[in-house]
């Protein structure tokens, strides 16, 4: 039986277990919350996926400060939830805070780094996806200048940025590359507004495609960019939907895959690292209905070629996290 327990002590809900046969999964979303269209929404539905097939609950809280990382994972943990899955980098010291307190169980990062002994780390190939996003950019731009639009400044996202410059140029060597950060704090991830006002800013300086990596602040960019419009390219969550015919791809980042398998697992769920590259369907690009006029035959050979070539090595994209240096783009 499941025991609802909210805390407002920094205004969000955690809902807290008792007496369960079995421990319950929880999820601990960003900020910026679930519904946020991008990263934290692709997790929520990875969740909503287990919940519907295995008829199964979960425990969740959208975290609404800093200051509550560490009392939710706390709390999950002394609930008895099991696995405890956290979303975003920025939970990378509160978990390796409390993993080695609760030795029983098992903590997830998605996109964090622990070395705590009962973590798993999820790890994504941005750069390879981001790439494939970059070619597509490049042939669909015609005024041979496209932009890219990050969230926080991080070295992630950075990483993001790298590879599509990488497969901007690949394509194009001639093509100009311009790239904003949305700012230096998680308020960065949430605010559409900056993200419009960047959008217009590098149409001004001529970009006609532009990649948004950003949160929830990525919606004020693909919305700026189908009002003025240019083409504009989603992440994490596929968002052709959100403006059909003007969105000419999303790179996904199968986050809700991640998700999904971690909670599939239960308490089963080893510790450890997992890469999600190409090679595992870890990222991609979205080909749907709705960029279906966007993107042409060659295109697509292109592209699919490219990944071939990524997933067997002949072509190597840059790891901003690895060398923290960008071959083909300024920071």
């Amino acid at each position: 039986m499941t025991l609802m327990q909210k805390f407002l002590g920094a205004a969000a809900t955690v809902a807290l277990t008792a007496g369960a046969a079995l421990a319950e999964p929880a999820i601990i979303f960003d900020l910026g919350g679930k519904f946020d269209k991008s990263f934290n929404e692709a997790g929520y539905n990875g969740a909503e996926k287990w919940a519907t097939e295995t008829g199964g609950k979960y425990l969740e809280i959208e975290l609404q400060s800093e200051a509550q990382r560490e009392q939710a994972l706390r709390r999950f943990a002394e609930a008895g939830a099991n696995p405890v899955i956290t979303m975003g980098f920025a939970m990378s010291t509160p978990i390796s805070n409390v993993a080695p307190d609760y030795p029983e169980t098992t903590f997830v990062t998605i996109d964090g780094w622990s070395d705590a002994e009962n973590v798993l780390k999820f790890i994504f190939a941005e750069h390879e996806g981001s790439y494939l996003a970059g070619m597509m950019a490049a042939m669909a731009s015609e005024s041979n200048t496209v932009g890219f639009i990050g969230g926080m400044d991080i070295p992630l996202i950075r990483k993001f940025a790298c590879g599509y410059a990488q497969g901007v140029l690949a394509v194009n060597a001639d093509a100009t590359v311009i790239s904003n950060m949305t700012g230096t704090t998680p308020a960065a991830w949430n605010d559409p507004v900056k993200g419009g006002e960047l959008t217009k800013a590098q149409i001004s300086q001529g970009a006609d495609v532009i990649y948004a990596a950003a949160g929830g602040t990525g919606l004020g960019v693909l919305q700026t960019a189908a009002d003025e419009g240019v083409l504009s390219i989603g992440v994490d969550s596929n968002q052709n939907h959100l403006f059909p015919g003007k969105v000419l791809t999303s790179m996904l980042k199968r986050v809700d895959v991640a998700v999904y398998e971690a909670m599939s697992a239960g308490e089963a769920l080893e510790p450890g690292l997992r890469v999600m590259d190409l090679a595992h369907e870890g990222v991609g690009v979205a080909l749907d209905e709705n960029n279906a006029a966007l993107v042409s035959a060659e295109m697509k050979a292109a592209v699919d070629a490219a990944a071939a070539k990524i997933i067997s090595g002949e072509i190597a994209v840059h790891d901003y996290m690895s060398d923290d240096s960008c071959p083909v783009l300024d920071f």
